[in-house]
């Protein structure tokens, strides 16, 4: 898994006066928490683009006044209208203790359905991956070269060595749907 290195400056006060004034010096309160006591700090609000604006997961190597800190995003509040990052939570990582991520799929191959007119309907873009640390990949692996038309692969049937998938079993990932252009096509050749 790729990891960012970030180093923050340590907060003094917390509130919202203190808040708002780190903003408007364009920079970003957050908090770090799951290790031995929680941390108040602010990062720059341009360090964060890297990692809050990507379809990417990555670990965040964190630098608050020297006290260094393996970690991931597990919260970002937004503000509603300009969408930039208001605070940011981040859960430190223990290698001994297994984590919940939100990981991106890669689908792999052509699918035999597609070739023939169906068409491709991708109902997941994430899954939730529960693994140590070391162990969690970048993105999940979902081959499409069995699929034809009406078929699908389901979250029941991704099997994986090193680590587990938490979504629901019966979700399904991808799927092959008929096109409009595939049923007209039946539709005319059952009418001869």
């Amino acid at each position: 898994m790729k990891s960012i290195a970030i180093s923050g400056s340590p907060r003094e006060n917390v509130g919202k006066r203190d808040a708002k004034e780190l903003r408007y010096e364009g920079k970003v309160p957050a908090v770090l928490y799951g290790g031995k006591n929680q941390i108040h700090f602010s990062v720059s609000a341009t360090d964060l683009k890297g990692l809050v604006y990507t379809p990417d997961v990555q670990f965040v190597d964190l630098d608050v006044a020297g006290v260094k800190a393996k970690a991931i995003i597990k919260d970002v509040h937004f503000h509603p209208l300009t969408d930039l990052p208001l605070h940011v939570d981040f859960l430190e990582l223990d290698e001994k203790k297994p984590v919940v991520m939100e990981i991106p799929v890669k689908l792999t191959g052509t699918s035999p359905g597609v070739k023939t007119g169906g068409k491709l309907v991708q109902k997941l873009r994430k899954l939730r991956v529960k693994a140590f640390p070391k162990d969690m990949p970048q993105y999940v692996e979902v081959s499409i070269e069995k699929l034809d038309v009406g078929k699908s692969v389901g979250v029941d049937e991704l099997k994986f060595d090193k680590f587990n998938i938490t979504n629901n079993p019966d979700d399904t990932i991808v799927s092959v749907t008929m096109s409009r252009a595939l049923k007209q096509a039946e539709q005319e050749a059952g009418k001869k």
